[in-house]
């Protein structure tokens, strides 16, 4: 083998950010000996593996066929390592997660398996789902989290749990005291509603456009818990995950609206690349999201906070 494993590293890095300089500052090496690895590791196999354009790099065909495995490659090496040093337990992983299941799953499930095995080093980071889909597509992530659909031809999506959004109000609305609400009267209020490329507004776009609705939207943010405060101080109306909602509706702070004719439901779903190594890390964090979800058929059915 001609090659280094830190050339691997290298030619990863570069891939997944486009950039010799961002590779570097990445894995702590100066540009120059990042760039002099880079070219070596091209010069060895007489081959180019990106296109040049400006001070980008792109990955053209070949890289993009060599890319997976080379993480491959490296998923295993680190594996390797990690049991010549006797480190027995689990190793790293990058986690990507949507807000709701960030905020409300996720991040207890990361924090029950670090519980269990200090060793591990996880990562875990909150964005929508058009990001989480394509840093997963693009290896910068090892799993993803997702409540929107996802058609990526690169990744494997599974499914998780399933998850309903419900249409709620401050307790002082006039609309809170009806046991059912006229949906043009409903669109004709000031709706505040999660950004588009989310999960949860793809779900509503396609809610109210099937039935050929059009709400006013008077402001976009992109926190759950920011759509709550704003409604509960009366700017509108909402729509996002029963789970988040569930304590809230329990102290009686927000209300749930009926609205069968809205189609609301929607599935939590695991995404990851088609060829994806998985690492016992990624194994057992897999294993500890399905045994979360274990008996329940929807997700604010699940015991918060999860004690396992």
């Amino acid at each position: 083998m001609r090659f280094s494993l830190r050339q691997a590293e290298i030619f990863a890095s570069v891939a997944r950010l486009g950039s010799v300089t961002k590779a570097a500052d990445a894995l702590s090496l100066s540009q120059s000996a990042a760039s002099t690895a880079l070219a070596e590791f091209e010069r060895l196999y007489d081959c180019r593996l990106f296109d040049r354009i400006g001070k980008a790099l792109r990955l053209n065909t070949q890289g993009e066929q060599l890319l997976p495995k080379v993480v491959e490659l490296l998923d295993r090496a680190a594996e390797v390592e990690d049991m010549l040093a006797g480190r027995a337990g689990l190793g790293p992983l990058h986690i990507g997660a949507t807000l709701t299941i960030g905020n409300y799953l996720a991040a207890l499930i990361v924090a029950d398996l670090l519980h269990k095995h200090g060793e591990a080093r996880i990562q875990l980071t909150v964005h929508n789902t058009a990001t989480i889909v394509e840093q997963v597509a693009g290896y910068s992530l090892d799993i993803g989290l997702v409540e929107g659909a996802c058609h990526h031809p690169d990744l494997h999506v599974e499914p998780w749990v399933d998850d309903e959004l419900v249409v709620f109000c401050a307790p002082s609305h006039p609309f809170a005291r009806k046991r059912k609400v006229d949906l043009q009267a409903l669109m004709a209020e000031p709706w505040l509603l999660r950004e588009r490329g989310s999960g949860t507004r793809e779900v509503f776009d396609q809610a109210v456009h099937r039935l050929g609705l059009e709400p006013v939207v008077r402001l976009e943010l992109e926190h759950t818990e920011a759509i709550k405060r704003a409604v509960e101080s009366g700017l509108g109306i909402g729509c996002i995950s029963r789970l988040a909602l569930r304590e809230a509706f329990r102290r009686g702070s927000l209300v749930p609206l009926k609205t069968p004719e809205l189609e609301l439901r929607r599935r939590f779903q695991f995404v990851w690349h088609k060829d994806k190594y998985h690492t016992a890390t990624l194994r057992a964090f897999l294993a500890a999201c399905r045994a979360m979800t274990a008996g329940v058929t929807r997700s604010d059915e699940i015991p918060l906070p999860y004690i396992p």
